[in-house]
């Protein structure tokens, strides 16, 4: 690889506006965002006749340092691209969490976008539409969103010079419930819009960053279970929408990190994720981390062990053939 430990982790302090405690530090401010974005459907999202819903970006950061907004209601997903400046020929998927509420944009999305930049890797973040807005295709419309960018993603690499069968997808929280339905489901979910929709929608590699996985109590979470299925879901659809429970064969090397002290998404989602990929003799690896919580994308764990998960990914997507050396 390009970057040892220490440069990734000082990339992603810098992509995501941390410092030190130095007066420069104190005058920082956020990197501005790519300029370079996809739509995902050219002629509009399918099934939006019921959609009322005005889409907004909301900003809770009050330090100039870093930003930490989430875009809720969306109605025309997108990719933001973020841009190597020496490609080594592999593209990421990066599928921010939010609940399935609303989906982060910098935790999740271009603060971990700019770590994988700096070693190569051509990233895509994803703003999808939401479960719970009127969408008809109900809770697998964040998925059509998935599937399409995944494919899209595929097509532009081919495109550009890049490795259209190194295309690896990293989803945090409800966004690694998202992911993984990416990885684990093999039907597609919207009818073709354009030559994209004919190459594969499954990643050729997963990453999986503190995952909703179960829908099942006691270890689900139970936010992203009632907007992902409503308030009072049968047992049928909890079995059918786990993770845990759906047939993994034939999926792309996965791997897992998480925090043993997270709360709100208990490290029992990774674990039962992970007894299912090796029943189904899928190519996985899992880092559970002493401490970290939930939701600490890169900024969150600066000078703690779970700093290094950028590089854990980036060895695993090594020796799994989808990174290598810029050229």
């Amino acid at each position: 690889m390009s970057l040892d430990r220490r440069q990734l982790i000082a990339a992603g302090i810098a992509g995501a506006g941390v410092g030190t405690t130095t007066a420069a530090a104190a005058q920082a401010v956020a990197p501005p965002d790519p300029t370079e974005t996809v739509r995902l459907w050219p002629d509009g999202a399918p099934g939006g006749e019921g959609v009322t819903v005005t889409p907004v970006v909301v900003e809770r950061s009050t330090d100039p340092a870093y930003r930490d907004r989430f875009a809720q209601y969306t109605t025309d997903p997108l990719l933001t691209v973020v841009r190597p400046a020496r490609p080594n020929g592999a593209s990421l998927l990066l599928i921010p969490g939010g609940g399935y509420r609303w989906a982060v944009v910098d935790k999740e999305g271009l603060d971990v976008a700019r770590v994988f930049a700096a070693a190569g890797v051509t990233c895509y973040v994803l703003r999808y539409r939401l479960p719970a807005d009127g969408w008809a295709a109900g809770p697998d419309t964040p998925l059509q969103d998935a599937q399409r960018a995944l494919r899209l993603v595929r097509a532009r690499a081919a495109a550009e010079g890049l490795a259209p069968t190194r295309v690896a997808v990293l989803g945090a929280s409800a966004g690694g419930h998202l992911a993984g339905l990416l990885a684990a489901r093999t039907d597609a979910t919207y009818a073709a819009v354009d030559s994209a929709d004919a190459l594969p929608h499954r990643p050729d590699l997963t990453v999986l960053l503190y995952p909703v996985v179960t829908l099942s109590d006691p270890f689900a979470h139970a936010g992203s279970r009632a907007q992902l299925l409503g308030p009072a879901p049968t047992d049928a659809a909890i079995a059918a929408w786990s993770l845990e429970q759906m047939d993994w064969r034939g999926a792309a090397p996965t791997i897992l990190i998480h925090a043993l002290d997270d709360e709100p998404v208990p490290p029992e989602n990774s674990l039962m994720l992970l007894e299912t990929l090796r029943r189904n003799e899928v190519a996985a690896e899992a880092h559970l981390f002493h401490e970290g919580g939930h939701g600490f994308g890169v900024r969150l764990i600066a000078g703690k062990p779970a700093e290094a998960w950028p590089a854990l990914v980036l060895g695993f997507g090594q020796r799994q053939g989808w990174i290598g050396d810029p050229g």
